[in-house]
């Protein structure tokens, strides 16, 4: 098994992560309110740099990216798929939630995470 701790990164997605950090979309800052200070039993971090990438969010114990996925992400099929795979063979697993299933649906984002985490748990 991977060690999620220790996930490579380059500066520029450090620089973007802390810059994506302050602008968070409403349906990004609406999911981090709900799931900060470990309101999951886990904790969260919010856009984490992997590789010269950013994850939305990204809890490291269970080695789980989780993305909100707006209509930007329409246009960018392909390389989300290419982002993700160069991930995941890092050992992370994604997970996708629409801006629409977080904006009216949270308990049921929520409860989906849950029951993913303790899934994954060891």
């Amino acid at each position: 098994m991977r060690n999620h701790n220790i996930l490579p990164y380059t500066k520029a997605s450090r620089e973007l992560a802390i810059h994506l950090r302050k602008h968070m979309t409403p349906t990004e800052k609406l999911f981090w309110n709900t799931v900060k200070s470990s309101k999951l039993g886990v904790v969260v971090r919010r856009q984490m740099p992997i590789l010269e990438y950013v994850v939305d969010f990204y809890i490291k114990d269970i080695g789980l990216a989780i993305e909100i996925e707006g209509s930007s992400h329409d246009n960018n099929i392909l390389e989300d798929g290419i982002r993700q795979a160069r991930i995941e063979k890092l050992g992370v697993q994604f997970v996708r939630f629409t801006n629409e299933e977080v904006n009216y649906h949270l308990p049921y984002v929520i409860q989906r995470l849950k029951k993913l985490i303790h899934e994954m748990k060891p």
